[in-house]
């Protein structure tokens, strides 16, 4: 009994197709046995699909005249995404004009809205700005907007003092006094 147990597992291991023979295309014949004897692994498959599998919807089956917009369209829609959007390499900055009438503004009052009372003093700095600069300079007192000698402030270093530092380098990170390299630090 066990003997035929043993015989009908054999014959079946013999029926069963690999699944590397199932779902890719073989070669057959006398080129299967060429393949076999210079194949490195002979059982590996050729790793090409069927043609009714993995294709689907297969070629050929949708009309061509109807056209469906897949989810990722708006990556590749050209008029939706020019180049010139992408382009970070020349991401460039974008010239800006501040005119005269909110120039004043910005020297009389500021750019803070401070409740009701910011808002009037941002109208009233607006009418006084269609006037224009020159009037403004000329009537008013700028001495807390402009700097000393008259000249307009400086940009902020971003330091807790703003004050002029000068860089100190390091001893451990400079080079000794006998080495003969120039640096101009």
């Amino acid at each position: 009994m066990s003997s035929k147990v043993a015989q009908s597992a054999v014959k079946a291991t013999r029926r069963v197709i690999p699944v590397a023979g199932k779902y890719t295309v073989q070669s057959t014949g006398i080129y299967e046995r060429i393949r076999r004897i210079f194949a490195v692994d002979p059982t590996r498959s050729n790793g090409i699909p069927l043609n009714p599998q993995f294709r689907n919807p297969t070629p050929g089956a949708e009309d061509p005249q109807h056209h469906r917009r897949r989810r990722h369209a708006p990556a590749a829609d050209i008029a939706g995404n020019p180049y010139w959007k992408r382009d970070t390499r020349r991401n460039y900055a974008r010239a800006s004009v501040v005119g005269q009438g909110e120039l004043v503004q910005l020297l009389s009052v500021g750019n803070a809205k401070d409740g009701a009372k910011g808002e009037k003093a941002l109208v009233a700095a607006k009418d006084e700005g269609e006037k224009g600069l020159a009037a403004f300079f000329r009537e008013g007192d700028v001495s807390g907007v402009l700097g000393e000698g008259g000249l307009p402030p400086n940009p902020s270093r971003g330091g807790p003092d703003d004050a002029p530092v000068r860089y100190e380098m390091p001893e451990d990170q400079a080079y000794p006094a006998q080495y003969p390299c120039r640096t101009f630090a």
